[in-house]
């Protein structure tokens, strides 16, 4: 399923157009994004929540020469799935 697909699925399910669908799908994303850059955790009961976190420096490996090389510390967004997705192959 990708994007379009979902648009489309919004609006039958809605009874709405394929424009207001496309334009509630992006705000959803656009919450995801300015909740992370913001550290905000955004939670969503029942569907899972996505958080940002601290990805520690560490050691690697350059598989083409095998030297070890230095991996930086990072931000990283997760996603934690709520009771709904964690229930459905059950």
């Amino acid at each position: 399923m990708n994007k379009s697909d979902v648009v489309d699925r919004m609006a039958k399910a809605s009874n709405i157009t394929k424009n207001a669908a496309e334009k509630a799908l992006n705000e959803f994303i656009n919450c995801v994004v300015d909740s992370a850059k913001s550290n905000d955790k955004l939670i969503l009961v029942g569907f899972g929540s996505f958080s940002v976190s601290e990805r520690k420096e560490r050691n690697g490996r350059n598989p083409k020469t095998g030297e070890i090389i230095k991996i930086e510390s990072k931000k990283v967004i997760k996603f934690k799935p709520g009771a709904k997705l964690e229930t459905i192959f059950d």
